[in-house]
């Protein structure tokens, strides 16, 4: 009897997984995805009945179609006299030398027309969280029109406290206040953001937050961190608002990061990315924006500012993964070399290839990480990656001076990017990303000698090192990489 009824158990099993897998495959097969996603979603959802297609609901369904920008044909005629108003400012600056890389690069990203060649800006680079957040506090408290603010993390600490309350003071001056800001990222609500709201400040929280049952997207970030003050004033970068990001968490220790003060029309870019963020986030019609021309007023001519740049954003929105294929054509391109900083090394199979093409040209490819976890997961998928490169010629540096978290790509010595992408699956395709790519010698100068100073705090992965760890710890590494595509 007791036999009979455990092989009724086993055939309702057996049904209910058969039901799963068929369940799964179509629930997957459902909308085009990768190969690499279809197969990590497949193992979630039949090795992990019920809890995998929880999992699924939240993470895995494809953006929501109201995320998808579509522009009124009002709204693109004044992005068209937007951009033909830089193009015609660009001529006052002397043509700078043109490399084949550059020109390729500058028309792959143009056949967007949201990333416009700006000529007339300079940078400023910031490595430490202090001199960052001083320096945009005194912009800040210059504002004399509008500060826009759109940032993935902000934490309820001494810095985020600071920083609420300085723009809770110019929105008290009457300057326009705006902010955007993604509620899985940090540890705030709206409630956090009653002071400025009440000094007549406006804030929203990221489209892929709401209705968290019917249309959330868990899977999709507002990784973007911008800052446009008075058009003409552009922050953007690896920092987030928080005290870790100063270096005072316990877990990561001193906090290393690049984040850029750009200053010139290649704002107009930013300012455009935080006008479709915003109007896509804000939920009445009369908090919507129009592009005013405040919004949009070119600075003086000065010889003295002679950066050219395009700024680029992307997202889950575009299926064409238009940064994932900027540093593609970076790679390829590359003559000399292509020195990349990211703090998440989960590159797909095309990023792969191009690195290995790159290493068997001769090209100097170096790759810096961190030596620490901040997400186990994905440290150690990074950790899979850079002993699978390190094998094949890449060199890995492995930072050891706290937690590095830059973004940047320097290809020889003409070309350089920053911003907030990083160099793993989730920023090609799932994270609402911004990056700049800068055509200019003395920039790129400037970042490879950064990243020189960083290998003199970070240690060189070997293979002799790669041999040395465990049989779990490569266990961990492999498993996890099957997940990558998902992390």
């Amino acid at each position: 009897m007791l036999a009979k009824e455990f092989d009724i158990l086993i055939q309702i099993l057996v049904f209910l997984l058969t039901i799963n897998t068929i369940v799964a495959f179509i629930t997957i097969f459902r909308r085009p995805r990768s190969i690499a996603s279809i197969f990590a979603w497949m193992m979630t959802l039949i090795f992990i009945p019920g809890i995998g297609f929880l999992l699924y609901l939240f993470c895995g369904r494809g953006i929501d179609g109201e995320i998808v920008y579509k522009y009124t044909e009002k709204y693109q005629d004044r992005i068209t006299e937007i951009n033909r108003s830089i193009q015609e400012y660009n001529l006052q600056y002397h043509q700078s030398v043109k490399t084949p890389e550059s020109k390729l690069l500058k028309n792959y990203f143009r056949n967007t027309e949201e990333s416009p060649v700006s000529k007339g800006n300079t940078i400023q680079f910031f490595t430490d969280g202090y001199d960052k957040f001083e320096h945009l506090f005194a912009d800040i408290a210059k504002a004399k029109h509008h500060i826009h603010v759109e940032y993935y993390a902000i934490f309820n600490d001494k810095i985020g406290q600071r920083f609420l309350h300085v723009l809770t003071q110019k929105a008290k001056e009457g300057v326009e206040v705006r902010l955007i800001f993604d509620p899985w990222g940090g540890n705030v609500t709206m409630r956090f953001f009653k002071p400025l709201l009440q000094a007549g400040g406006q804030v929203v929280p990221f489209i892929t937050s709401r209705n968290l049952i019917k249309k959330t997207r868990l899977n999709y970030h507002l990784h973007r961190k911008i800052v446009i003050i008075d058009s003409v004033i552009g922050w953007t970068g690896g920092f987030n608002v928080g005290d870790q990001y100063l270096g005072l968490s316990k877990k990561f220790g001193p906090w290393r990061d690049t984040h850029g003060r750009i200053f010139g029309p290649a704002c107009f870019t930013l300012q455009e990315i935080f006008i479709r963020d915003w109007n896509a986030s804000a939920i009445k019609k009369a908090e919507k924006m129009d592009y005013k021309e405040q919004y949009f007023v070119l600075p003086e001519y000065n010889p003295a500012r002679n950066v050219t740049m395009q700024i680029v954003a992307d997202g889950p929105e575009n299926s064409e993964e238009i940064l994932h294929g900027g540093f593609i054509k970076m790679i390829l391109a590359a003559e000399k070399r292509i020195w990349l900083q990211s703090p998440y090394l989960i590159p797909d199979d095309t990023m792969i290839k191009a690195l290995l093409i790159a290493v068997r040209s001769g090209i100097d490819v170096r790759i810096m990480i961190p030596c620490m976890p901040d997400h186990p997961f994905i440290y150690r998928a990074t950790q899979y990656y850079a002993n699978y490169l390190t094998k094949r010629g890449v060199k890995v540096y492995l930072y050891q001076k706290g937690f590095i978290h830059a973004k940047t790509v320097i290809m020889d010595d003409t070309i350089a990017s920053f911003g907030t992408t990083n160099q793993d699956i989730r920023s090609y395709a799932l994270n609402f990303e911004v990056s700049a790519f800068v055509y200019d010698k003395e920039v790129a100068t400037l970042l490879a000698e950064q990243f020189e100073i960083d290998m003199q705090a970070a240690t060189l992965l070997t293979e002799a090192m790669i041999a040395k760890q465990s049989y779990w710890l490569r266990f961990k590494q492999n498993f996890s990489r099957l997940l990558s595509p998902i992390l």
